[in-house]
């Protein structure tokens, strides 16, 4: 096929549209919608994030917390805003992976809604008893939930990260025990100190603090490798459940159709700016881990870690509350 020599192909028009676009970019501000309330690790990261695209892209980039029905409002908003690189999305396995398995049907697909522009940080998760559970390691806790069936507790939000963590748990140590559902971390904290529960799967920043000062006893990290915040606590997989690995992760997405361009400038100002010394140590502080993946690890990261938590969701029988 010919064409006249000004005559200039519709798909060769859209890449220069695209990638005029991108070199603009941005050209006004832009918001982060925070799916969550603030306050907690997601919070935090999305702070930091905006607070460095703001200083590297010379607009600024605006936290949006769009609260409500366990994420889902922030996440459509996004899923269904123009997809121009002015309206970015802080997600994690729980508005991704979580609650659509949970809900089943929704107004947006988490999958095909989206395009990852890079995995942010992990932030692993500390499993902690009363002081008076019989325990001293992972195996201990396992014998004893199998000696106890459905007399131990754990509390949690549910469909959070600490619930997830718990259900993975159950199923991988074949072990019965029971949720006893919370509105937020610091309530389960509070109660699990207070001997009310037996146990929680908590934030870092949240338990070890209590650990370190005796008020609960930790027995091990839920991520593949010891923390260096932590270095003395064994990872559950050290202490008697090889294989489990249960982290908190935070990622920058966008609307699917945005283009490679924006998504390729977002990505390159997001690694540079969570590469500054000052990040990590502020992320570390939260007890989370800077990651920047590029879209493509993302991408990948993202096809085994969103099929691993819905199966867990089904498995474990997981409804709304």
């Amino acid at each position: 096929m010919r064409f006249k020599r000004d005559a200039i192909p519709v798909m060769v028009l859209a890449c220069l549209a695209g990638t005029a676009a991108a070199q603009a970019y941005p050209a006004k501000p832009a918001r982060i919608v925070l799916p969550f309330a603030a306050g907690g690790g997601l919070d935090v990261t999305a702070r930091i994030l905006a607070q460095k695209l703001t200083e590297r892209m010379g607009q600024s980039f605006i936290v949006d917390n769009r609260t409500g029905a366990s994420g889902i409002i922030g996440t459509e908003f996004v899923a269904k805003a123009a997809p121009d690189g002015y309206t970015l999305l802080v997600g994690s396995q729980t508005t991704q992976a979580v609650v659509p398995a949970m809900y089943g049907k929704l107004n947006y697909d988490a999958v095909r809604d989206f395009i990852g522009v890079t995995e942010i940080a992990m932030s692993p998760l500390l499993i902690v008893v009363h002081p008076s559970l019989p325990v001293k390691s992972v195996k201990d806790l396992i014998a004893l939930a199998k000696a106890r069936p459905g007399q131990l507790t754990f509390g949690a939000a549910a469909g959070g990260t600490p619930h997830m963590a718990g259900e993975l748990f159950k199923l991988a140590a074949h072990v019965d025990m029971l949720l006893v559902p919370y509105k937020g971390e610091g309530p389960a904290i509070a109660d699990a100190m207070g001997g009310q529960i037996s146990m929680v799967f908590s934030n870092l920043p949240v338990a070890l603090p209590q650990a370190q000062g005796g008020r609960l006893r930790a027995l091990a990290v839920t991520s593949p490798q010891r923390v260096s915040t932590a270095p003395d606590i064994p990872t559950a997989a050290e202490s008697g459940l090889p294989g489990y690995e249960a982290s908190t992760w935070f990622g920058l997405f966008a609307p699917a159709a945005t283009p490679r361009e924006i998504v390729a400038k977002l990505h390159a100002d997001t690694a540079a700016g969570l590469g500054a010394p000052d990040v990590r140590e502020r992320m570390a502080g939260q007890g989370l881990f800077v990651i920047a993946s590029t879209p493509e690890q993302f991408a990948d990261f993202l096809k085994t870690e969103i099929p691993r938590w819905a199966k867990v969701v089904r498995d474990a029988g997981i409804k709304p509350q």
